[in-house]
Parts: structure tokens; sequence; C-alpha cells
């Protein structure tokens, strides 16, 4: 379980006030699928709410610490029906190669195999612009211009 000071906790709960809940416990209680779902939103936001429907206060508090204890997350708050929890994201990094022209610019990696078959197939690399793509021949199109309703050609033109 994370342990938070109380200045750490105050803001995350601040910050939890206007979330609304992600995950929904039913009546089944903690199945595998729920503990799951819980990580999955963990991973995606970092400060989550968990609305737990039943009315056993024991049963609540004991699900809140087994959720805290094997997702590794920090209780943060619990009101009523209401689980807040917290697991920092982990954060990853983009790298961008220094190769890459403007922004509308990505590298493409052609392969075209040998004439003959025999030999190794060659492989190029290629800067593709925004409104280009390659296509399975290796060959760079542009993309076609977008068409155009007769009606409203017509009804500009008056």
């Amino acid at each position: 379980m994370l342990k938070l000071t109380p200045v750490e906790r105050s803001a995350l709960r601040a910050d939890a006030h206007a979330l609304n809940p992600v995950v929904i416990i039913g009546e089944s209680g903690l199945t595998p699928a729920v503990m799951k779902e819980i990580d999955a939103s963990l991973n995606a936001h970092g400060l989550i709410k968990v609305r737990v429907f039943g009315d056993d206060r024991e049963a609540r508090v004991g699900m809140y610490e087994n959720i805290c204890t094997t997702l590794g997350a920090a209780p943060i708050q619990h009101i009523g029906k209401l689980l807040v929890l917290y697991r920092p994201k982990k954060e990853a990094v983009k790298e961008r190669t220094e190769k890459r022209g403007g922004a509308g610019m990505r590298e493409v990696t052609v392969v075209k195999p040998s004439p003959s078959g025999r030999s190794k197939p060659s492989v190029t690399k290629v800067l593709v612009k925004g409104n280009e793509r390659v296509t399975a021949g290796g060959l760079i199109k542009k993309a076609k211009p977008r068409q155009t309703s007769q009606k409203k050609t017509q009804l500009g033109k008056r």
C-alpha cells in the first residue's frame, strides 16, 4: 500500500471532488474483472472514484483495504459508498528522432522483395508528408482532393 503525507492526501481529495465514479462494484462484490478494471483505470487516470453498491460498511472497508493492498494504491477518502484511490501514473517516455522533418512529416520503412526472389529484400526509409501514403508496392501517393457536392458548388456560384 502506498503511503502519502496528510498534505498530499488533502490535495488529492480536493482534486477528486469534481470526479465521477469510474468503476462501480455491484452485488457480485470484488471480482477479478472488477479488480482488472480498477487497475486499468488507475493506470489511465491515477486518481479515481469507485462506487460500491452495498449497505454493509464493514464489507466496503474490507474491499477498500483489499483494493489498496492488492493494486499498490493509496487510500485517499471513503465517504459513504464512494471510495477514492490514487496511484501515480507510469509515464511513458516518448522519444523524438532528430531525423524527422516538419510537423507533418513521418518516416516510413519500405521493404521491397528482390526481383529474383533469392537475394535479400531492399529496405529504404522514406519521409512521407501528412497527406501522403505508401502503397503495398512501395510507391508514395498523395491523397485525392476532397469531393465536393454539385449542389453546393452551384449554390456558391449564384
